[in-house]
């Protein structure tokens, strides 16, 4: 396969805009009506998505050994949307047809190569799919507890039906009936327990149907539907290094789930965790995590605030203040949060000595098709 030329032709679909997610629909759902039954009513919050993460799915073909395992974890996901193997020759046509219309200088070449990368990519999402029949598409989960920490931030506390398995650091796409179809991504704050409870929490943002309706809609006793869990954001099994955890934002979730599997199952060994915000009120978990740091001598807890000067906490970005209490060259990193901070804070990190394959990180955004492609999706 050309891979160059593929990327070259997909960004002169990328370069249109909204055209190229609404021809490429158009198509799909002329071509084939039944397909539309898979999307939610509107598709103001969706038209975008699944066309962005087919491109970047696809330009990935040559690089086999991070992209398979991204496309298992998609092929289980994507059974919740009811997904089956039928449906997957419909997108792939739409999706070249719509390459195609947007690229004058299209070719066989191109065609030929389109579509053995797309048929690649769809024979392991359907083979994952496949061997995953034995386990649910998705789960049902009352939210037990609601609370809301601030005017825009909620914790929510939720029960599965059945058990979820996931790892500390994963996340899991959530839909509610207020806003049906339309499922979004959340880390668990908490390690799996005995009981099933695990806590997610959510920020409203502006324009975030699935965020708000969490935040501001949703309540005690209401039934939420939660997806398989995806994502890279684990600790390292194998490891028994001290850790270092820097989190910005809702970035804490996952970072916080790590402190409670340490909490939780060992081994012992020292966590330190920096959580910083642009103001001290944003800090929304602070009293719990003040908590956890009493009552476990191994975990130390430091807040940082960018934009605050009142504020007695340390000040600066979280990246900075982290590094300004290291050497941490002996640690397993986890960064988690907004792209800047993400990108600042693993920087810091690689200068200041730590290997590059012991720093982990994962990237809390709105523009994001799933955490397993480059990020995390939270409205």
């Amino acid at each position: 396969m050309d891979i160059p030329a593929m990327r070259a032709n997909f960004a002169k679909a990328a370069a249109v805009g909204d055209e190229a997610p609404l021809y490429f629909y158009s198509h799909l759902f002329l071509s084939h009506p039944a397909t539309r039954a898979l999307f939610p009513l509107s598709m103001a919050h969706q038209r975008d998505r699944l066309f962005a993460a087919l491109g970047e799915v696809v330009a990935r073909v040559d690089d086999l050994d991070s992209l398979v395992p991204i496309l298992q974890q998609l092929g289980r996901d994507h059974r919740k949307f009811g997904t089956v193997a039928a449906h997957y020759p419909a997108v792939g046509a739409s999706l070249l047809a719509t390459l195609q219309h947007f690229d004058d200088d299209w070719n066989e070449a191109l065609a030929r190569d389109w579509t053995a990368a797309y048929g690649l990519v769809a024979d392991v999402m359907i083979g994952a799919a496949e061997e995953s029949v034995d386990q649910p598409a998705w789960w049902e989960a009352e939210v037990v507890e609601h609370e809301r920490r601030t005017v825009d931030v909620a914790v929510l506390r939720l029960r599965p039906s059945q058990e979820l398995p996931y790892e500390p650091g994963q996340s899991i796409s959530v839909e509610t009936d207020v806003r049906p179809k339309l499922w979004r991504y959340y880390s668990p704050a908490t390690a799996p327990r005995a009981d099933g409870l695990l806590e997610i929490h959510v920020k409203a943002h502006d324009g975030g149907p699935v965020s708000t309706a969490l935040v501001r809609r949703v309540g005690v006793g209401t039934v939420v539907r939660l997806g398989p869990p995806l994502g890279h954001l684990t600790l390292d099994a194998e490891s028994e290094r001290d850790v270092l955890l820097v989190a910005g934002g809702m970035g804490l979730a996952p970072l916080k789930s790590i402190v409670d599997h340490v909490a939780r199952t060992g081994p012992p060994r020292r966590v330190d965790l920096f959580v910083g915000a642009r103001i001290e009120e944003q800090l929304y978990d602070r009293a719990d995590l003040e908590r956890l740091a009493a009552e476990h001598n191994w975990l130390t807890v430091t807040f940082a605030v960018s934009a605050d000067k009142q504020s007695p906490l340390e000040q600066g970005d979280v990246g900075g203040v982290a590094l300004q209490h290291g050497p941490w060259t002996n640690r397993d990193a986890y960064v988690a949060g907004p792209a800047p901070m993400v990108e600042d804070t693993v920087g810091r990190l690689l200068a200041h000595g730590v290997p590059a394959e012991r720093v982990r990180s994962e990237v809390f955004s709105p523009s994001r098709p799933s955490p397993t492609l480059e990020g995390e999706v939270t409205e």
